[in-house]
């Protein structure tokens, strides 16, 4: 059998042609106008000169031309490098630059930022619109063919941050994806009849393997909403008769908040999936209280494609724990020497199995820092497990912050701070946010004898980092407070006064 992912469009289109395969609103692409839509992708792909092995960008937001352009790209051989459609040029230029991609597929809305980066690489950019399409392939001869690949080549670059330096491309391998699919299949039992819920963005880990792989594995549909709205959300729900719905806890508690909640009929949804975040339990009692449908938690990074614990049906359910290890996956908790640690003692989590990713991308330093030898991934969170086998994330080793939804790293936009003239030292932080989950704020300390407002740093971030990245609440002190080494210490700093 042929490993390359794209077999999953493939096969699904052979066996449901007629069923819908991705909706937005009044447009229903049945599985086979998308499988061949995928292939005349792929023969534009080649008369522009890419070739198997080499790296495509797309920028998609939540259309149906997504799936048309992932599927055309790795049908035959390439990789794709999925972008966040609010990037910066600066941003979009690591990404082209890093992965060496030569050529970027982005949304007419969002070309800006890839053109003026990719001009300076000089990466050709396709821009895509609602429209044009068409007229983009038109005359091209359709590349039939799925090209044979290794279960270990790399399909998908997945860009994600530590806490320092820039982002790192996760490679995720053909096999990697297979095995969290087959996963999902053994949790969520879908078939060709289920309508995924695709609000999630397809460019992140967890909407593209979960909702848009998961649903097309199956010959099931996908209906997408390219920007979370609760209300839309509620409407589709009930318009398409979705059965499984994925989201992350901030779309929970937002629906929770529709005041005419009560007036939509979501009496088709038979299950929940939330993930990216603890969801918390006061949450998950309301929600399934008003909505009457379970919600099922897990737990995964990019690095592990992503999934790698979850809740179970057919378990019991304990609200506030990230489940158990899925099929195939292992999971321990070790301290700082890497002694495996027993039940309720807090460690780092770390993950072994057929999805952990196969590296960073050309790092071979940062991968081997990651995985050890033995193939244990270090996550960077601290956990623990209890005498069930159910695992609970604690606290994060890693700085990242969770703003609606979006992983934000605070090294990331502390370089661009520290790119101001005024500024000495800066630390980036999460605040709890009641709606947002957290907000970002900034400390900043200047140089002698330098002053700027708090907008103007404001300003200054906005510009070189996406929208949800920059700081909404900018803290200036004398200093920050430093350890021995000269490390700022962000566990000392007070954020009292930021509200």
């Amino acid at each position: 059998m042929n490993p390359n992912l794209a077999t999953l469009l493939t096969e699904s289109a052979e066996k449901f042609p007629e069923r819908t395969a991705i909706r937005l609103d009044d447009v229903a692409i049945p599985y086979a106008g998308l499988d061949q839509t995928s292939k005349l992708v792929a023969g534009l792909l080649q008369s522009k000169g890419i070739e198997a092995g080499d790296r495509v960008g797309i920028m998609l937001p939540n259309v149906p031309h997504f799936p048309m352009v992932y599927f055309g790209v790795l049908r035959m051989g390439a990789r794709v490098v999925p972008m966040n459609v609010l990037l910066t040029a600066r941003e979009v230029k690591h990404y082209l630059g890093n992965s060496g991609a030569k050529l970027i597929a982005v949304w007419e809305d969002f070309a800006p930022a890839a053109e003026e980066a990719a001009a300076e690489l000089g990466v050709e950019v396709i821009s895509i619109n609602p429209t044009n399409v068409t007229e983009l392939i038109a005359g091209i001869e359709p590349f039939e063919d799925v090209v044979e690949v290794a279960p270990d080549d790399t399909a998908v670059i997945l860009y994600t941050s530590g806490t320092t330096g820039q982002p790192k491309g996760a490679e995720l391998t053909h096999f990697n994806i297979r095995s969290n699919i087959d996963s999902i299949e053994d949790l969520f039992t879908p078939n060709e009849e289920d309508v995924f819920f695709g609000g999630l963005p397809l460019f992140h880990v967890f909407g593209q393997t979960v909702a848009m792989n998961g649903a097309i594995s199956v010959g099931a549909e996908l209906t997408l909403l390219p920007r979370f709205d609760p209300s839309k959300a509620l409407e589709i729900i009930q318009r398409d008769k979705v059965t499984i719905f994925q989201g992350v806890p901030t779309m929970y508690a937002a629906m929770l908040q529709v005041p005419n909640r009560a007036d939509y009929d979501i009496s088709s949804l038979r299950l929940c999936v939330s993930g990216g975040a603890a969801l918390p339990v006061e949450i998950i009692r309301a929600f399934e209280s008003e909505f009457n449908t379970p919600i099922l938690e897990g737990y995964g990074l990019s690095e592990t494609s992503p999934v790698a614990s979850f809740g179970r049906v057919d378990m019991e359910r304990k609200p506030g724990t990230i489940g158990t290890p899925i099929t195939n996956v292992e999971m321990r908790i070790v301290d700082e020497e890497g002694n495996v640690l027993g039940v309720g003692d807090v460690g780092e989590l770390q993950i072994k199995g057929p999805n952990v990713m196969k590296g960073y991308w050309e790092m071979p330093e940062a991968t081997a820092k990651a995985i050890d030898a033995d193939g244990w991934f270090a996550t960077g969170d601290m956990a623990t497990v209890d005498e069930d086998g159910y695992y609970s994330i604690v606290d994060r080793k890693k700085e990242m912050i969770l703003r609606g939804g979006y992983n934000v790293y605070p090294r990331e936009v502390e370089e661009v701070l520290y790119e101001h003239p005024a500024v000495a030292e800066a630390a980036v932080m999460g605040i709890p946010h009641d709606e947002l989950g957290e907000e970002i704020v900034a400390i900043i300390a200047f140089k002698d004898g330098e002053s700027a407002t708090e907008d103007e740093l404001r300003e200054h971030a906005k510009a070189g980092v996406a929208a949800y990245k920059y700081p909404r609440h900018i803290l200036i002190v004398d200093e920050l407070p430093k350890g021995p080494t000269g490390k700022i210490l962000k566990r000392e700093i007070d954020l009292s006064s930021v509200s």
